[in-house]
């Protein structure tokens, strides 16, 4: 399967974060299958760190996973968030295309 991989620009569509645009920093499977993704700058949130001894501890703000269903690939070509194409060259190798303007993605 084919889809979002990690340093694919995305853009949120739905809920709290809708219009950030952000990097995939992780992806998370079941299987197969993307199930959520972690996106840099997108649904953070606080988390109380304990100090060690290297480390001073505090609150200090993580990114959380997202649903895959609420991110959109966005086109490097056009700069619009857009679904994704995938075809099949003759020599077995599979690519993914944009489907507003044509141009094959990364």
């Amino acid at each position: 399967m084919i889809g979002l991989k990690k340093k694919d620009k995305v853009v949120i569509v739905s809920g709290k974060e809708k219009g950030k645009r952000g990097e995939i920093l992780k992806v998370f499977k079941k299987g197969d299958i993307i199930e959520k993704v972690i996106v840099s700058g997108v649904n953070l949130v606080s988390k109380h760190k304990k100090p060690t001894r290297n480390d001073p501890g505090g609150i200090i703000k993580k990114e959380s996973p997202i649903n895959i269903s609420k991110v959109m690939l966005v086109c490097p070509g056009c700069d619009k968030p857009t679904r994704i194409k995938v075809n099949i060259s003759e020599g077995g190798e599979r690519f993914r295309i944009c489907r507003k303007c044509g141009q094959t993605i990364s």
